[in-house]
């Protein structure tokens, strides 16, 4: 991709799934990696794993909570010198029927999801900002906050206010050269989906899920989402702003 060689890049949720994939992009890509997690061994492995790669560091975190937020941008500029990327992509998900979900299993969703995104959002803007103006800000959403799926309410509501809050990010943004866009991956083959997957009573859950849900009849791989965020970091994405992209193997498109 045009334009990321040297790039100082953020990457919530970098420790495992598709932000581990990013972060293993963005290095290949010749950028500087910060990599964000919850579980700090996990986050280690992670950095361990990268490092062969080029240059990368890791920082556990829980972005639902705004001092973590805070400290996992300031560990950003601190490390990297600025942020001129950042993959803001932490993010949790459980299966739960609408009518068991308690109040504080949806805090937390929402929590995590959606005000952690919008706090690391916050902050990387405000420091892009101050320094004079540019960057770039990818936002993780899902197919699922364009169409709801049955026992995923709260994961639905929290990945559809990803999609507006995204949208907002880039009108007040653009004036200062700061692009925003979101990412809408469909069913994708991590290890967060294979453990709701693995919780299934039906043994050939996924399976099923594939032949009936996505045309190209195959899950997808963290790294097909990895390259959505490498293109829209890029400079070949130059004028692409306030918008989606929708990675899901057609999945959108049955009826």
């Amino acid at each position: 991709m045009r334009g990321l060689i040297g790039k100082r890049v953020l990457v919530s949720g970098g420790s495992s799934g598709i932000g581990l994939a990013a972060a293993r992009r963005f290095l290949e890509e010749g950028c500087r990696v910060l990599v964000g997690g919850l579980d700090p061994a996990e986050v280690d492995e992670a950095v361990a794993e990268l490092r062969p790669l080029g240059e990368v560091t890791g920082f556990a975190v829980d972005v639902g909570h705004e001092p973590d937020a805070t400290a996992l941008v300031e560990a950003a500029v601190r490390e990297l010198g600025g942020i001129d990327v950042l993959a803001n992509n932490a993010g949790i998900a459980w299966r739960e029927p609408f009518l068991e979900i308690t109040p504080e299993h949806f805090d937390r969703m929402l929590a995590v999801n959606l005000r952690g995104m919008f706090l690391v959002g916050q902050a990387v803007g405000r420091h892009m900002v101050e320094r004079g103006g540019g960057g770039v800000i990818v936002n993780m959403s899902s197919t699922n906050g364009i169409a709801g799926e049955e026992d995923y309410a709260h994961y639905n509501a929290s990945k559809g206010g990803v999609l507006l809050l995204g949208k907002t990010m880039a009108v007040e943004l653009g004036r200062y050269g700061i692009r925003v866009n979101t990412l809408c991956p469909g069913y994708i083959r991590t290890p967060l989906n294979a453990s709701i997957a693995g919780a299934m009573t039906d043994p050939d859950f996924e399976s099923t899920y594939i032949t009936t849900r996505i045309p190209l009849s195959r899950a997808g791989r963290p790294e097909d989402v990895a390259a959505a965020y490498a293109f829209l970091a890029s400079e070949d994405a130059a004028f692409i702003h306030g918008t989606e992209l929708v990675i899901d193997g057609g999945q959108l498109a049955v009826m």
